[in-house]
């Protein structure tokens, strides 16, 4: 049995893209292999985010990750401030990473560009932070895409050097893991690049039917063929590709004939595409509503059982929002008995 690790940061709402390229897959992978599934808001102190919202997207990304599917009665669920490990292991990894290796990564130089007035410390030591989350649980495996494989290999690097410097065999070297599948990218609807909340091109997992309907309906698309067996242009192909996520094959592949002899209608495309990310949306989505106006926020070593899932609560911020939920007993780190 594999080790698993994976995290996401609390930056807002979890969308479309984060479900079929990482969520979906988790859901499969807690019950083959040992799952550590975390809510990444040190990560998110990098970028300096609102306080007074960081922990309610906390709390937000609890309960999407609960309505997606993940189980907390088999794979642990955390938040990464409420593990103090993760911070001590990213010091002692920091002796190790060298500011030249850092300043080189993709990731950084990306951020700096993006971001030219917040080029902290914390962004630059990113990929150190991320190592310490993986190899505090000695992952085995870690679910990445295109955009993380430098740091992953940078973990593999730190684990290394850790281990000759001190003459012992105690990290392992992660590798990317995607369950067996094809990783699926989900691009935005503005006719380019991935969907990602900061460029505002998402359907989130929350959006109401209405809502999802009139972002579809606005998706960009081109002027249409003029010659049979035309290539596809992006912004179409963009919307194959939501579709080949949320449709039917024939659904999809109905759609490409009548774009290759010309009469394809847009509307009827996107009325289509509307409909389909309905259905995979809606239950997630009251799974949300239910999850979010049932849950009793407790104190300290509380335990509260609904529905069959127990939830232990650690600590409770001045504005008693929880910090993390899972069962102590399957934390890898040093937890308080109940």
């Amino acid at each position: 049995m594999e080790t698993v690790l994976s995290g996401i940061r609390p930056t807002g709402q979890l969308h479309l893209g984060n479900y079929f390229g990482a969520l979906r897959n988790f859901t499969k992978m807690q019950h083959t292999d040992r799952c550590f599934f975390f809510i990444a808001d040190y990560h998110a102190l990098t970028t300096h985010p609102d306080p007074t919202s960081l922990h309610g997207n906390v709390r937000n990304i609890l309960a999407e990750y609960l309505a997606a599917g993940l189980d907390p009665e088999v794979a642990t669920i955390y938040v990464q401030s409420d593990v103090p490990e993760v911070a001590e292991l990213s010091l002692l990894l920091s002796m190790h990473a060298y500011v030249g290796e850092l300043e080189r990564t993709a990731s950084f130089k990306d951020k700096v560009r993006k971001n030219p007035n917040n080029v902290n410390a914390g962004l630059l030591c990113y990929p150190v932070l991320m190592a310490s989350d993986i190899l505090l649980h000695r992952a085995t495996r870690v679910p990445v895409g295109k955009d993380q494989e430098q740091h992953l290999e940078l973990t593999r690097l730190y684990a290394r050097r850790f281990n000759s410097i001190y003459g012992v065999e105690f990290f392992p070297e992660s590798q990317p893991y995607n369950f067996g599948e094809e990783l699926i990218k989900i691009p935005g609807l503005d006719g380019s690049g991935k969907m990602g909340k900061s460029e505002g091109n998402c359907i989130y997992l929350s959006d109401e039917d209405s809502v999802i309907r009139k972002k579809v309906m606005k998706a960009v698309t081109d002027s249409g063929p003029t010659e049979p067996n035309s290539p596809i242009s992006e912004p179409i192909a963009n919307i194959f590709a939501i579709m080949k996520a949320v449709s039917e094959p024939e659904t999809l592949q109905f759609f490409k004939e009548r774009y290759a002899d010309c009469s394809i209608r847009y509307g009827d495309l996107k009325k289509q595409l509307a409909e389909d990310v309905i259905r995979t949306v809606a239950p997630i989505r009251e799974r949300i509503k239910e999850i979010k106006a049932d849950v009793t926020w407790t104190t300290e070593n509380d335990i509260k059982t609904r529905k069959g899932l127990k939830f232990t609560v650690r600590k409770t911020s001045p504005d008693g929002l929880i910090w993390m939920w899972c069962k102590s007993e399957k934390m890898g780190v040093t937890v308080k008995e109940i």
